[in-house]
């Protein structure tokens, strides 16, 4: 009697066996909907959403560059991206903030892209002067490019435009505050860790923006400016205390003797 009380019933154990079966080989919570129709159309519903976002900001950043702000409408936008109306204006209601989020679009992609060709270019150079040459060539490079036009044609039509200013104004603060973090590290540690550098990033930064306006009109090479020799001058006297390289307006005669 006591053998037969002790043993598990038949019963038992084909119930624990199902038991175990069904925890070793249960569904993971969410997996059902991964993989059902359902869950399959909701992937790509997303992913068509993510493209036609896509597809709107890249002809957004298009017309901006080459139509101006005035050109850069809804409906060439809508044209150039081959999107409905009704898409555009699900992702996007207001025009103001269709060509603002554009153009953060376009300054982020083209900063990841800026540090990772920085990266290359500098990979093996030591810091020092040629280092730092090199990084105010590379900056100065950046304000030639797209993303600073179409930043260019937001800031002029806001100064008319107040809900274009008031969509413009936070997402230009947090991309002023990743372009200094990308230039930081195209800089280095050693020189961003100069307690100058702060100041003679910010100089640059507003030289570089007004010297580069006239190139709206202007059809000459950029990478010749004059202000580029002044401006690796300035940053090696800050950063090494280096002698200037540009002599100072009026420290020459007419003769071309130093004045004593």
């Amino acid at each position: 009697m006591r053998l037969l009380l002790g043993r598990r019933r038949p019963f038992e154990s084909a119930r624990e066996s199902a038991d175990s079966q069904h925890r070793l080989f249960s569904v993971p919570p969410g997996y059902a909907d991964a993989v059902t129709p359902s869950g399959t159309s909701a992937r790509r519903r997303a992913e068509r959403t993510a493209n036609s976002r896509a597809l709107i900001l890249d002809a957004a950043v298009d017309c901006l560059v080459e139509l101006g702000y005035a050109g850069a409408s809804t409906l060439a936008i809508q044209a150039k991206a081959g999107v409905s109306r009704g898409r555009l204006l699900h992702h996007f209601p207001s025009r103001e903030g269709l060509l603002v989020a554009a153009a953060q679009h376009l300054a982020t992609t083209r900063l990841k892209e800026t540090e990772e060709r920085v990266a290359t270019d500098l990979a093996g150079e030591p810091d020092g002067p040629r280092r730092v040459d090199r990084c105010v060539e590379l900056l100065w490079s950046t304000f030639q490019e797209p993303h600073f036009w179409a930043a260019m044609e937001l800031w002029t039509a806001a100064r008319t435009n107040p809900a274009l200013a008031a969509a413009l104004r936070p997402a230009e603060r947090a991309l002023r505050d990743a372009i200094r973090a990308v230039t930081d590290r195209i800089w280095g540690p050693a020189v961003a860790a100069h307690p100058a550098f702060p100041e003679l990033r910010e100089l640059l930064f507003t030289s570089m923006r007004g010297a580069a306006l006239p190139y709206a009109f202007e059809d000459r090479p950029a990478a010749t400016d004059p202000h580029v020799r002044i401006w690796k001058s300035a940053a090696r006297r800050v950063l090494f205390g280096a002698p200037p390289s540009v002599a100072p307006s009026g420290s020459r005669r007419r003769g071309g003797s130093p004045r004593r």
